[in-house]
């Protein structure tokens, strides 16, 4: 949980996460959300990348012992891939959002090998749609994934069913309800608004958490 914290903190710290729960925010499907992450921010602050690579490196080691290969998420996920890799001593790849349209017309870039224990690398898990392309992808190439890796989820109750329903497994460095606690602690929220931070997660297709 201190991990989960610290991270927190940092997301907040470099304005990679925004909480804005009275001018919410549009995702491209439409929703409205009190919260906004981009943590490709995290590549530009070399002590905050550290506090990252370093613990999704750590969540590998005692999550997926056998892993071989990473293989990052495009394009979040590629740069923390590669750097996580390198700590753990390990190949690299990713995988394409869709097939290139020239040369050998990839989706899957690097070495892949029918059997080989790959372990997906992402930024962002919000349901888990496009993570989970990923996944399928890999396993249609032959490779056997042994769950995904994150910096951040909103521990959201779709992403939940979708990964349960894909039989993959993932953990994260650290996720929207050990963010709340510290951007309260921490005077990036008042303790008004958690009712519609809180009351968003249950359910973000229902708008009425803008009304609490």
């Amino acid at each position: 949980m201190e991990t989960a914290k610290k991270i927190a903190k940092d997301l907040l710290d470099i304005k990679a996460v925004f909480l804005k729960p009275d001018q919410p925010f549009t995702w491209a499907s439409g929703i409205k959300s009190p919260i906004y992450c981009d943590n490709r921010l995290t590549l530009s602050y070399p002590e905050v990348r550290k506090d990252v690579e370093e613990g999704l490196a750590e969540l590998i080691r005692t999550n997926f012992p056998d892993v071989e290969c990473l293989e990052g998420t495009s394009t979040a996920g590629i740069a923390h891939a590669a750097l996580t890799a390198d700590i753990l001593g390990l190949p690299m790849g990713y995988v394409r959002g869709s097939n290139k349209t020239h040369g050998r017309q990839n989706k899957i870039e690097g070495v892949v090998k029918k059997g080989m224990k790959v372990v997906v690398v992402e930024d962002l898990i919000s349901t888990g749609g496009s993570s989970l392309e990923v996944v399928q992808a890999l396993r249609d190439a032959g490779c056997e994934v042994l769950g995904l890796v994150a910096i951040f989820t909103y521990g959201l109750p779709a992403a939940t069913k979708n990964f349960e329903e894909m039989n993959c497994k993932y953990v994260t460095l650290s996720s929207y309800d050990a963010l709340l606690p510290v951007a309260m602690e921490n005077h990036y929220i008042e303790e008004a608004a958690l009712e519609k931070l809180k009351a968003w997660k249950q359910d973000p297709q229902d708008e009425s958490w803008m009304e609490k």
